[in-house]
């Protein structure tokens, strides 16, 4: 299968600069394949899509102030760094820019609190680093705080007015490079209309890294690969799981991470918990086993986002939405609009 078939055409304008002044008033696009039908509505509507007793998964993972700016020792050049994967205390994987001024053995000084040296080269391109700090002044957790910026995707040119609208109102777990965007449209008063609805919400984790947002380089999508992420999930949120399947109740995860992390943990053909590395790549062809909805944005051309979308709805309903929300000019990606993708069975 071909990258350039999940390519489509999108004006610069339609990209999202700023968030809606309020979350649940995205535009939602909403899509059921078997009746091959797209309709519009407001994603504070998103209850007229679901049935008391189904299930609504999010990511509870936060975004960490990753980005770093700093010098490398004792020229003064100026580098940059993305921290993605911590490995062990001070121990990170990152990506580095520019890299050619990163080789192993290089030392990087972020002010007078923190220094880091290269040590490993990654098959991705990035680098490991270990850095060291004051421990007695500080953990690592302030340093980052005092140090870090909110490293916001490429594409958005403008910084947030509020950090906070890069981050779910659910955001919990501190590990992530880049927001789980999905859940961005949540807002605590449509959680607890849902909740009152009989939709049961619950969570996992999946810190996002590289493998979210890596760009699919081969010209055949079977020979990417997918970078690890880390994501959990418990065993009583498993447990729930096949309950609500077991009832015939619907699945939805908000977003592809929560996807990826669920279809994960049941790699084996049995949900069960899980706690580890995970580098599923999703794209048409996939089978199933867990999700049955999928609350998504609008992602990039050619994106793995874009081929697990498609894996779900199909293809052709997918690319055909993304022409209509080019016509009609939705808001795309990060914080733009949001898509929802009703995979049930008809009675």
């Amino acid at each position: 299968m071909k990258v350039e078939e999940f390519n489509y055409q999108l004006p610069e304008e339609l990209i999202a600069q700023k968030p809606l002044s309020k979350r649940d008033e995205s535009r939602l696009m909403v899509l059921n394949p078997e009746q091959q039908i797209i309709e519009e509505n407001i994603f504070k509507n998103l209850k007229e899509y679901l049935d008391p007793g189904d299930m609504i998964i999010m990511n509870n993972s936060r975004v960490i102030p990753a980005r770093l700016y700093g010098a490398k020792i004792p020229t003064g050049t100026e580098i940059e760094l993305l921290l993605l994967n911590e490995l062990s205390e001070g121990r990170w994987e990152v990506l580095v820019r520019p890299g050619r001024r990163a080789k192993k053995g290089v030392k990087i000084k972020f002010q007078d609190i923190l220094e880091a040296e290269v040590v490993e080269y990654t098959d991705f391109g990035g680098r490991i680093v270990e850095f060291s700090w004051d421990h007695k002044k500080y953990n690592f957790e302030e340093v980052l705080n005092q140090l870090g910026e909110m490293p916001l995707p490429p594409y958005i040119n403008e910084k947030l007015d509020d950090p906070e609208r890069y981050q779910t109102v659910y955001s919990k777990k501190r590990g992530s490079a880049a927001a789980p965007t999905a859940g961005l449209h949540f807002t605590d008063s449509l959680l607890k209309e849902l909740e009152e609805y009989g939709i049961i919400l619950d969570y996992i984790t999946l810190h996002v890294g590289l493998g979210t947002f890596r760009p699919v380089k081969s010209e055949n999508i079977e020979e990417h690969e997918m970078h690890e992420e880390y994501a959990e999930i418990s065993a009583e949120t498993a447990a729930k799981i096949k309950k609500v399947k077991t009832q015939g109740n619907k699945v939805v995860a908000v977003g592809t991470t929560v996807t990826r992390t669920l279809e994960s943990a049941a790699a084996n053909g049995e949900l069960s918990e899980y706690q580890g590395w995970t580098d599923i790549f999703i794209y048409p062809g996939y089978e199933f086993k867990v999700i049955d909805s999928l609350i998504t944005n609008f992602h990039l051309p050619k994106s793995t986002l874009l081929m697990l979308v498609s894996a779900l709805a199909g293809k052709e309903l997918v690319l055909s939405a993304y022409q209509k929300a080019v016509e009609k000019e939705y808001r795309f990606f990060s914080l733009g609009d949001a898509m929802l993708i009703l995979n049930r069975k008809e009675d």
